[in-house]
C-alpha cells in the first residue's frame, strides 16, 4: 500500500511539473509568435558581409517559417523552465552535494548551447554560406533561395554547433558516474582529435584557414573537458580518502 501511495505521490507531482513546463512553452510561443518577424529580420541582416535574399516557391511557405521561428523561440525559452522543473521533481531524492551539483547543471547546459550556436552564427555559418555562393557562382548557376529550405539549413547547420559545445557537460557527467577517468581519457585523446578534425572538416569550407577556424575551437573545447573531468576526478580521490 506504501509503495502505492508513493507511486501516485510521485504521479501527480510529475504531472503538475509537466503542467508548469506546458503553461510556460505555450505562453513563450504565443511571445515567439509576436516576435517572429523581427527575428527573421535579424538572422537576414545581421550574417556579416553575406547578403543572400529570400524566395518563397509556395503560398505556405512564408506560413511555415514563420511558425518554425515561433516553436523554435519558444522551446529554447522553455528549456531552462524544463530542466529546473526535472531539478525539482529530483530534488526530494538526491543529497545536498548531489542537489547543488544538478542545479549548477542547468545554467550551464544552457549557457553552452548559447555560446556554440553564437559561435556556429558569427563564425562558421557566414564562412560556409559564402563559400556556397562562391561555389554556386562557379558553375554558373542563378541565386535563388528558398526561404523555408534556408532557415531549415540555418537550423540544421547551428543546432549540432550548440550540441558540440555540451562537450565539456557530458564528460563531467561521464565522469561523475564513472564512465570516464584520466586514464581512459588519455587513451581516446588522439581518437577525439581525429574526429575532431574530421567534423570541422565537414562543418567548414574546404580551404585550410576556414577548417582551422572550426576545428581549433572545437580542440579546445575538448581540452577544456579534459581539464574539468580531471579536476572533478582529482576532487572525488582527495574526498575519498579523507572523508573528513
Amino acid at each position: 500500500m506504501n509503495i502505492e501511495k508513493d507511486v501516485i505521490s510521485h504521479l501527480t507531482e510529475l504531472r503538475k511539473r509537466l503542467v508548469i513546463v506546458a503553461v510556460w512553452f505555450l505562453c513563450a510561443l504565443a511571445v515567439g509568435i509576436y516576435l517572429s518577424p523581427r527575428l527573421l529580420t535579424f538572422v537576414k541582416e545581421h550574417l556579416g558581409s553575406v547578403q543572400v535574399e529570400w524566395s518563397v516557391f509556395n503560398l505556405s511557405d512564408g506560413l511555415m517559417v514563420y511558425m518554425k521561428c515561433a516553436l523554435l523561440f519558444g522551446t529554447a525559452v522553455t528549456l531552462p523552465c524544463l530542466l529546473f522543473q526535472l531539478w525539482l521533481f529530483a530534488r526530494p531524492g538526491l543529497t545536498p552535494r548531489e542537489e547543488k551539483a544538478a542545479l549548477w547543471f542547468v545554467p550551464a547546459s544552457l549557457l553552452l548551447f548559447a555560446s556554440g550556436v553564437a559561435f556556429g552564427y558569427t563564425v562558421a555559418l557566414p564562412m560556409m554560406i559564402s563559400f556556397m555562393i562562391k561555389l554556386n557562382h562557379s558553375i554558373g548557376a542563378n541565386e535563388v533561395y528558398g526561404l523555408q529550405h534556408y532557415v531549415s539549413f540555418l537550423i540544421g547547420f547551428l543546432y549540432p554547433m550548440g550540441l558540440a559545445f555540451e562537450m565539456p557537460l557530458v564528460m563531467l557527467f561521464l565522469t561523475f558516474i564513472g564512465v570516464l577517468t584520466p586514464e581512459r581519457v588519455k587513451h581516446i585523446r588522439k581518437y577525439a582529435y581525429v574526429g575532431l578534425a574530421i567534423l570541422g572538416s565537414c562543418i567548414s569550407p574546404p580551404d585550410f584557414v576556414s577548417h582551422l577556424s572550426v576545428t581549433v575551437p572545437l580542440i579546445l573545447l575538448f581540452e577544456i573537458s579534459v581539464f574539468v573531468s580531471w579536476r572533478y576526478s582529482a576532487r572525488r580521490s582527495r574526498l575519498q580518502m579523507n572523508p573528513g
